[in-house]
């Protein structure tokens, strides 16, 4: 059983955040809310999702799971308007969802979650440096790095925090001091990842008031941040790129 109604940009922020990694999600369902833990088809980079009951203006269910192709419900929620509520019932005979935006109703077939990539297994990182920064600020550094290579360095030097890129001729660097951070935890760290997957996951990030990153050397970076007035949270795993000799 599942019942729901949420405002529609929160719902369209959610399965961005999502789709920037996979097309199709298993979505675990429970009294509390619901969560999605996914890995993009090349094992480079995870996503781990949690929306609270609390985060909807109504919200019924009991534990299951449901598969959703993300990008059938994107368009779907493409007639929305900000203002908008979406309406969402699962028929659990039929196996299919049933959205309503204001007059407009939908009735989306879900996918069998078995057919669905298994959950990955989360590791437990402990990284020695971490920083916090508007999303906007993150998100200018990143398309800056774009136009001079296809991979950017993140790191942290003492009490600075820098993004550098390196292209054949050219060169971009930038950094921010403890005044212009919201919070540093100081140290000396670097790695280097693809730009190809950072740009996709600062698209939503960039919506947050706050961003966290925590680095290491040569490990991968985690990068998370709330949403829905902290009723929901989100969180990547983008594996580094070792840098040859």
């Amino acid at each position: 059983m599942f019942e729901a109604t949420i405002d529609a940009t929160l719902l369209k922020d959610s399965i961005e955040s999502l789709s920037v990694l996979v097309d199709e999600a298993r979505i675990r369902l429970s009294p509390e809310g619901l969560t999605v833990r996914a890995v993009d088809p090349a094992n480079v980079a995870m996503v781990s999702f949690e929306l609270e009951a609390a985060a909807f203006e109504e919200f019924s269910a009991e534990e299951g799971e449901i598969g959703l192709d993300l990008s059938r419900v994107a368009d779907v929620l493409g007639v929305a308007e900000k203002s908008d509520q979406v309406k969402m019932q699962l028929n659990e005979e039929s196996r299919k969802l049933a959205i309503q935006i204001g007059g407009i109703s939908y009735t989306l077939s879900l996918l069998d979650p078995s057919t669905i990539r298994a959950e990955p297994r989360i590791p437990q990182l402990e990284l020695p440096t971490e920083v916090a920064l508007n999303g906007k600020d993150l998100m200018k550094s990143v398309k800056a790095a774009e136009k001079i290579s296809d991979h950017i360095s993140l790191g942290v030097d003492g009490e600075t925090f820098f993004m550098e890129a390196e292209g054949d001729t050219d060169r971009m660097r930038q950094e921010m001091g403890r005044e212009e951070l919201i919070n540093i935890r100081p140290g000396t760290t670097r790695s280097l990842f693809s730009l190809d997957y950072l740009s996709d996951i600062v698209k939503p990030a960039s919506k947050a008031s706050e961003v966290t990153l925590q680095l290491g050397n040569d490990f991968p970076v985690k990068i998370g941040f709330s949403i829905a007035g902290g009723n929901g949270k989100i969180g990547y795993l983008l594996a580094p790129r070792i840098e040859s000799d």
